[in-house]
């Protein structure tokens, strides 16, 4: 109460007015008016320059010296990952209040107004520049560069082919503008362009000093089928797939990773240095050097399959070191066969070491010699009189190729298929793939042949057929065969024969035809060359001149006509008889 007792009444305040209210209406107008006089003079539509005074994820605030602070989306400003309050920036005032009295400022709006031009400076006094990659697209990304989106090709993101362009999405990079259409308002930058310079001079440092076995730590930039590129530090080199490693690498992938960092050594390159030959497996020692100084002829290694071929199988006994299994070693078979009917690539076989060249480092090996051959001991296993069962392998015009068994070989002639039928090619008998019953008849163990026979498994029906068939003898046949030269007769007790066509001449003077069966007379046989001579004619001739009457003569006016006769009906086969009788007849006189 003592403080209130010592206010003292303001001299010159009007009580009047202030009861009226006229006072007050007064002071607010004089208050807005020295406010307002306080304020910036900013006008919609310009450009002004204003602070950020905070910033948060979706919204930078920004003063321009008005009676209300600017709020801007923070995706204006992506571009500059820097930005912090107290920064000076560029906005353009769209309304100085709208609906809820806010001011209303853009600041990407700002930016565009002199971004065309800030752009063609920067074309023109080639100025490296910021830009926020905003997103992927075809061929390429999107950068927002002064508030344009430009154009970044893949090829112009880095020296180094790109294989993920997602990594670089929502990344603030520096770039330079190589590009503009001014018709399109088209923008193209490159990031490549700006670490060009510098892998110009070092490139050019690098090609300077290369020498032929310099060893160099590069970077695996590419892989190929046939190969890998290494960057040596802005010079590309190749490893041929060759030179990757000692052993045999079918995809450059099993031994490099992309962007591995590996030594490499120089091999070879051209005068102007640009193609430049590279080695890794060079660095390391060669396996053959390591190979077990104890290894030699004859003893059994593993390996694995790595590379096949018609002629034979490369096997890789250890990394780097191969030997060839020729493919006449992978069978005691003498038949034309290929590696692939025996063995298929990563097959882990075992073979036997026949060749050791450690100077030439190469090696031959086999596969057949860890089995028994077969023709070591053939005398005992196939004796000459055995009987087997055989393949039937092929043909030939002569006989017919068997096999008894892997490496084990033999010959059928065709004349030992049949001892009555007459074979005019193997077909006729039997066919490839089929089993057949054989003899062995000779062993050639030299030449690894064996001669055999089909019909020594049954007896000679010739010896029986030597009692039937004599000479003078009539028998029923059929005509199975015609030719120009006479018929071939087989005949009801077995066997063949054979009839000119004079003696195939019927009782009624025609010819006989094909599959005709007749009574046939036997004028020839000859065991040692299976032919019987057969006439039918000579069957109804010798009736006739049994009913003759029978004529006085002398005998030597008789002998002529006898002998005329049997030469007028016998054969060339039959002229050991007529000379035999000539002698008989001769001798009577």
């Amino acid at each position: 109460m003592s403080d209130l007792k010592n206010v003292q009444p303001l001299a010159d305040f009007n009580w009047d007015e202030f009861e009226n209210g006229s006072s007050l209406e007064v002071s607010k107008q004089e208050l807005e008016k020295a406010y307002d006089e306080t304020l910036n003079k900013v006008s919609e539509h310009q450009v002004v320059e204003g602070t950020v005074i905070s910033i948060d994820k979706k919204e930078v605030i920004v003063n321009i010296g008005y009676k209300s602070d600017g709020i801007i989306p923070a995706s204006e400003f992506r571009y500059n990952p820097d930005l912090k309050i107290g920064d000076k920036v560029e906005v353009y005032v769209e309304n100085q209040e709208d609906k809820k009295g806010q001011l209303v400022l853009s600041h990407k709006k700002a930016r565009l107004s002199k971004s065309w031009d800030l752009v063609n400076a920067a074309l023109e006094n080639e100025e490296v520049i910021q830009g926020y990659i905003k997103c992927r697209t075809k061929g390429g990304m999107i950068v927002d560069v002064f508030g344009i989106e430009a154009f970044l090709p893949g090829s112009q993101i880095d020296v180094h082919p790109i294989r993920d362009y997602d990594v670089f999405v929502s990344k603030t990079m520096e770039f330079k503008v190589v590009k503009i259409n001014q018709e399109f308002r088209n923008v193209v930058v490159s990031h490549k362009a700006l670490i060009e310079a510098e892998l110009e001079a070092q490139k050019k440092e690098i090609i300077s000093k290369l020498e032929k076995g310099q060893i160099l730590e590069g970077t695996v930039k590419n892989i190929t089928s046939y190969g890998v590129f290494v960057d040596l530090g802005g010079v590309d080199g190749l490893i041929h797939i060759t030179d990757l490693s000692w052993g045999r690498v079918s995809d450059p992938h099993e031994v490099v990773a992309l962007d591995q960092k590996i030594n490499v050594v120089i091999l070879d390159f051209d005068d102007e240095k640009k193609r430049i030959a590279l080695g890794l497996k060079q660095l390391t020692p060669h396996p053959w050097d390591a190979l077990d100084e104890n290894l030699k002829v004859g003893d059994h290694v593993k390996g694995k399959v790595v590379v096949i071929a018609d002629y034979g199988a490369f096997v890789e006994i250890a990394p780097g070191v191969e030997g060839l299994i020729h493919v006449s070693e992978m069978s005691w078979s003498q038949h034309l066969r290929s590696a692939q009917d025996f063995l298929h690539v990563g097959d882990e076989v075992e073979a036997v070491i026949l060749t050791l060249d450690r100077a030439e480092r190469k090696m031959s090996l086999g596969i057949k010699q860890l089995k028994e051959d077969p023709w070591e001991a053939i005398e005992v296993k196939y004796p000459v009189g055995s009987k087997h069962t055989a393949k039937v392998r092929n043909f030939t015009n002569f006989g017919i190729f068997v096999e008894l068994e892997e490496g084990v070989d033999g010959l059928i002639h065709i004349s030992d298929l049949s001892w009555t039928k007459k074979v005019k090619h193997p077909s006729e008998f039997t066919q490839v793939g089929a089993n057949i019953d054989v003899v062995v008849l000779e062993i050639d163990k030299e030449n690894r042949r064996l001669s055999l026979g089909h019909k020594q498994l049954e007896d000679n029906p010739w010896d029986k057929y030597e009692e039937i068939y004599t000479p003078g003898s009539v028998h029923t046949g059929k005509i199975t065969e015609m030719m120009d030269k006479g018929a071939v007769i087989t005949l009801n007790e077995g066997g063949e024969g054979f009839a000119t066509p004079k003696h195939l001449v019927k009782e009624d003077g025609t010819q006989a035809q094909l599959g005709e069966e007749l009574e046939f007379k036997v004028i020839e046989f000859v065991k040692e060359t299976k032919r019987i001579i057969l006439s039918h004619s000579r069957t109804f001739e010798a009736a006739k001149d049994e009913v003759k009457p029978a004529r006085k003569h002398t005998a030597k006016k008789e002998a002529a006509p006898a002998i005329n006769n049997v030469a007028a009906t016998t054969t060339l086969g039959d002229l050991d008889t007529l000379a035999a009788l000539k002698a008989k007849m001769e001798k009577g006189e």
